[in-house]
């Protein structure tokens, strides 16, 4: 795909794929809650005929690829990728002066199709390129059937608080709307751990099963800020954010807050995520993994640092 047709990927149908839904259409204007931030009013505006966007509670806006490169956290050049692989979104017309037909008269949405035991064998091997098996996913998610558009996808589910699901394949990271944090409660009340996911979630697991503390993945940084106020009841938070600029501003976010907070990157530096740090791990790299103890105590004294297509379902 070259960089003109990249750009008209549907910003709507991109958008539909990672389960957000437009909750106003206006003419060719589609008003979305911001994907890139928590809002109850929508204020974030797609124009199908420009396939262009623009964020009125920030300033920013663009083209896909600075969507892609903004829901992502990725480079241009990541953006570019992901689009190309992308199935399932349709090119939007070029922009004329002289106007054009709108793509469609209604938002596309996700249609849930079936919720089952994961057994596909492309899902098992991505787990396993995960450093995960299916006995440690198994208590947790769910092979996930649904339509977009008129196609048929399927992914990895994780449910959320909200009744939504959280999906992942080999090349699609996206929701089932509504979007919410995932909750998992343990036999210690008082103890939170927190992840931005439920792969970095089930990786922690895999690593130290013992763990009984409540667990909070995330799903979305931006749900963070409405979510620091329930959490004042926890006496202790280990926090597993991404050892990035956004992780490591989300980590400020809970210091800021005045939360008991244990930043816990120690434990997988100098990987990115937990998950890295499992799949290294189990490839036999050379590190000096430290000892749950050991992390701890380094957790303790550090302060935060300052679609290839999603899957479509074969005939074969």
């Amino acid at each position: 795909m070259q960089l003109h047709d990249i750009k008209q990927v549907s910003i709507v149908d991109y958008l539909a794929q990672a389960g957000f839904e437009a909750k106003l259409i206006k003419g060719v204007n589609y008003w979305y809650c911001s994907p890139l931030r928590s809002e109850l009013t929508p204020s974030f505006k797609v124009n199908v005929e420009r396939n262009q966007w623009y964020d009125f509670g920030t300033g920013d806006h663009g083209d896909i690829i600075d969507l892609v490169c903004a829901l992502q956290h990725c480079s241009t050049a990541g953006a570019m990728r992901r689009l190309s692989a992308l199935k399932g979104v349709r090119l939007a017309p070029s922009f004329s002066f002289g106007g054009i037909t709108p793509l469609r008269s209604q938002a596309p949405s996700m249609e849930l199709i079936s919720v089952q035991a994961v057994k596909h064998p492309k899902l098992l091997l991505y787990l396993t390129e995960r450093g995960l098996q299916p006995s440690d996913a198994s208590p947790f998610l769910s092979e996930i059937y649904y339509k977009v558009s008129e196609k048929c996808f399927f992914a990895l589910g994780f449910p959320n608080d909200a009744g939504g699901w959280e999906l992942r394949n080999p090349y699609f990271k996206g929701c089932f709307a509504p979007k919410a944090i995932s909750t998992i409660k343990g036999t210690d009340s008082h103890k939170l751990q927190l992840f931005e996911g439920f792969i970095d979630f089930l990786s922690w697991r895999k690593l130290h099963p013992e763990g009984q503390a409540d667990s909070i993945m995330l799903n979305s940084l931006t749900l963070l800020p409405k979510l620091i106020l329930s959490l004042r009841s926890y006496t202790l938070i280990e926090s597993f954010l991404d050892m990035d600029e956004v992780g490591d501003r989300a980590t400020k976010q809970l210091f800021d807050a005045g939360l008991p907070v244990k930043d816990m990157q120690a434990c997988y530096t100098p990987y990115k995520d937990v998950n890295e740090y499992l799949v290294q791990r189990l490839q036999g790299k050379k590190m000096s993994p430290p000892a749950r103890g050991d992390c701890v105590d380094k957790a303790e004294s550090s302060a935060p640092r300052s679609l290839k297509a999603n899957l479509e379902i074969s005939r074969n």
